[in-house]
């Protein structure tokens, strides 16, 4: 008896398509709420219509079935692929690049991948990044995050002291933020990995940024930190869309793990308002 189960490639592609076209039309539900509660408390009559028109925005983007920004991303993908999955007619990461070229076409969402140097348009927004991980079980579930440019250029990596401790942390998020200013598109979420390697942080950074907003976070010490970088990072005054206000950022997400002895890597990855992430399992 054949211990794997058998997933084709037109099922992969299907689902990625699905899920970009989505990702791209659809804000999360935990999203629009956090955005209407800071239109309540909002004090400045700048930001309260400036998060109205956010709002607005999305409800006509759903509506219409169009994209929520002219800026439709540069395709991330996680995949957590079960060991007893055995993919079939083909590769796995072309049947998620085929689902990235169709969703970008049949979506009408703007191509925004180019050659580094020579700034040529690949045509298609591939490819897209591709992290993938091995995890128990027969099923794949598929993680699509269409990440805009603006933020993406928000985004730091800090190298710190162990001794910077704490302290250093928020201090290194919060002037992450602060440095940025308006061009993130605020109110901003932000996704800060702590430990890992320098390319770990990185990649644990981007992961905080998929858990839900009203998801509350387990643990105590990362809870604590996440309540207290974002009322640092609100008092900064930036506000949504740059018009000033008490409402900079929607959220801190924190993802840790184990570092070297020698090191503190701390990265922060700055999402803005269209916060698109959709999943499905196979």
């Amino acid at each position: 008896m054949n211990p794997f189960r058998k997933i084709s490639c037109k099922i992969i592609s299907e689902t990625v398509k699905k899920l970009f076209i989505e990702a791209n039309t659809e804000l999360g539900k935990d999203v629009l709420s956090a955005l209407r509660r800071a239109r309540r408390t909002e004090g400045s009559e700048r930001a309260g219509h400036a998060l109205g028109q956010i709002e607005k925005n999305a409800r006509i983007a759903l509506k219409e079935k169009t994209a929520l920004c002219q800026d439709t991303g540069l395709a991330v993908v996680f995949a957590e692929v079960g060991q007893d999955v055995h993919v079939v007619d083909g590769d796995l990461n072309e049947a998620i690049q085929e689902g990235v070229r169709q969703a970008y076409g049949e979506g009408f969402f703007r191509k925004s991948v180019c050659d580094p140097l020579t700034r040529k348009n690949t045509g298609d927004n591939t490819p897209a990044v591709i992290h993938t991980e091995i995890v128990p079980g027969d099923r794949i579930r598929i993680t699509v995050m269409p990440k805009g440019g603006g933020s993406e250029n928000a985004s730091s990596l800090h190298m710190l002291l162990p001794t910077a401790g704490t302290e250093g942390i928020k201090k290194a998020v919060v002037g992450s933020v602060d440095k940025a200013g308006p061009n993130p598109c605020p109110p901003v979420i932000v996704g800060v990995g702590i430990g890992g390697s320098m390319d770990r942080a990185s990649i644990l950074a981007k992961k905080a940024l998929l858990r839900p907003l009203d998801r509350r976070q387990s643990d105590t010490r990362l809870a604590k930190m996440e309540r207290e970088i974002l009322a640092d990072i609100n008092r900064l005054g930036i506000g949504p869309q740059g018009y000033g206000g008490k409402t900079t950022a929607l959220a801190v997400h924190v993802v840790m793990e184990p570092c070297h002895i020698a090191s503190l890597p701390v990265a922060v990855n700055i999402q803005c308002h269209a916060a698109r992430h959709k999943f499905a399992v196979i």
